[in-house]
């Protein structure tokens, strides 16, 4: 089964210039000097929906890559029926990305972050010979070092050393996938700063994050899935955030929709939330501020450290460059809600037992914002709604797989100077 590269340009979301991936590679505008994401504009207008056996590709038509990888899976969108009911909502689906093969969803690694790992990988131009470098808090590294490993793919994952309970896999990773790790008592920025000390070398090449056009359409194809399955775009979209990207991403997807002319005209309210205390980009956006607050670097430290769902912890997220997330939110006349340690479990048994599947943490978090959303009149009964279940299915996976942890190659402060960093990485090539 075959793809032909996706034929695109890049546009800027600041000047609206647009210019070609000359690359295959290209994070950002290389004429304008003020940082501003780049948005894949795609010659095919519109989508063509290719069958199931596609896997993810099966959205190939707006996604920025050079080919197909093997072992991938769509999300799952359907219509909640116990949840529904239960929130006196009329028309409600569930985007899932997970394992749930009695919906149809069966991605390995239980996390939407496959979605970005599979996208982004398929970007990568055929003659490349450097290392990817990407950095994780968690559930995107065991995305990209299960595709890489299946793919045979060279990569370089960081991750917080108290992150790493987040690996696990079926079975042994190929050894193209090294691991290292900022040590005990850091966070996600931590693995980012340690992550970025490779750039320097011509060897290496930075994944790019949210910065990345493939990540952010690989995320897109969530609402892709909603589109296809309800034949129009959602009035609303709930999904928790750690760097926004995810949000960015379904905004981008909803003006692609539009231009295509068959799901609708108008713009989703996009509702993200984060999970208290870590809420920088929320205690933003409610002070209608493009720029974080300023925060002491420690005190945030412990906070994301302090929230179960580990993924939402990025301290430094795309939320106020030009097409970030204050711009999505304030496009759409969106708004962001909170969920504590608790209300999120709450929230994550609440849809085992309506719907039948366990659920990732910041899952929980989404689905407990939706709650408030009802509760606060922000949300009408007969509003078509999207609720994105980033991750879910790990207890169902592990209760019928055998599956093995993962130890780093290397463990070293992000302050170590970058020439060291790289001597050590370069070893364990």
């Amino acid at each position: 089964m075959e793809i032909k590269p996706t034929s695109y340009k890049l546009e800027n979301c600041a000047t609206g210039r647009q210019f070609q991936d000359a690359t295959g590679w290209m994070l950002a505008d290389p004429e304008h000097k003020d940082p501003a994401l780049v948005r894949a504009v795609y010659e095919k207008k519109q989508i063509e929906f290719k069958d199931n056996s596609y896997g993810i590709y099966k959205f190939a038509d707006w996604m920025p890559i050079q080919r197909m990888l093997e072992g991938s899976c769509a999300p799952v969108t359907y219509k909640s029926e116990a949840l529904a009911k239960e929130l006196g909502l009329e028309n409600l689906y569930i985007t899932f990305s997970g394992w749930w093969p009695e919906k149809g969803a069966q991605m390995p690694t239980c996390s939407f972050k496959e979605t970005e790992a599979y996208s982004v990988c398929a970007r990568l131009p055929k003659e490349n010979n450097r290392i990817m470098v990407v950095a994780s808090a968690g559930n995107t590294a065991r995305a990209f070092a299960q595709v890489c490993s299946k793919n045979n793919i060279p990569v370089v994952i960081a991750i917080p050393y108290d992150n790493l309970n987040a690996l696990w896999f079926q079975e042994p990773l190929n050894d193209c996938v090294k691991i290292i790790c900022s040590p005990a008592g850091t966070d996600y920025f931590d693995a980012i700063a340690l992550a970025a000390k490779l750039n320097g070398s011509a060897r290496y090449m930075e994944e790019g994050g949210a910065k990345n056009v493939a990540r952010r359409d690989g995320m897109a194809t969530t609402v892709l899935s909603a589109a296809q399955v309800i034949g129009r775009i959602p009035d609303s979209y709930f999904q928790a955030v750690g760097s926004g990207t995810g949000t960015i991403a379904a905004y981008e997807s909803n003006l692609r929709l539009i231009a295509d002319g068959r799901f609708g005209s108008h713009l989703m309210k996009l509702i993200p939330s984060q999970n208290i205390p870590f809420t920088p980009m929320y205690d933003a956006f409610k002070a209608d501020s493009r720029a974080l607050l300023p925060f002491d670097e420690d005190e945030a430290r412990v906070k994301a450290l302090e929230i179960d769902a580990k993924v939402l912890s990025n301290r430094k997220p795309p939320y106020g460059i030009v097409g970030g997330l204050y711009d999505v939110l304030k496009a759409t006349d969106g708004d962001m809600l909170l969920a504590t340690n608790q209300e999120l479990a709450a929230a994550c048994e609440l849809f085992e037992k309506l719907e039948g599947c366990d659920i990732h943490p910041a899952a929980g978090v989404a689905l407990h914002s939706l709650m408030t959303a009802v509760k606060e009149g922000l949300v009408q009964k007969d509003d078509v709604i999207m609720l994105n279940i980033t991750g879910g299915g790990e207890k169902l996976f592990k209760a019928g797989h055998k599956w093995i942890g993962v130890e780093p190659h290397l463990v070293m402060d992000a302050s170590t100077p970058a020439e060291e960093v790289i001597a050590a990485v370069d070893k364990l090539f």
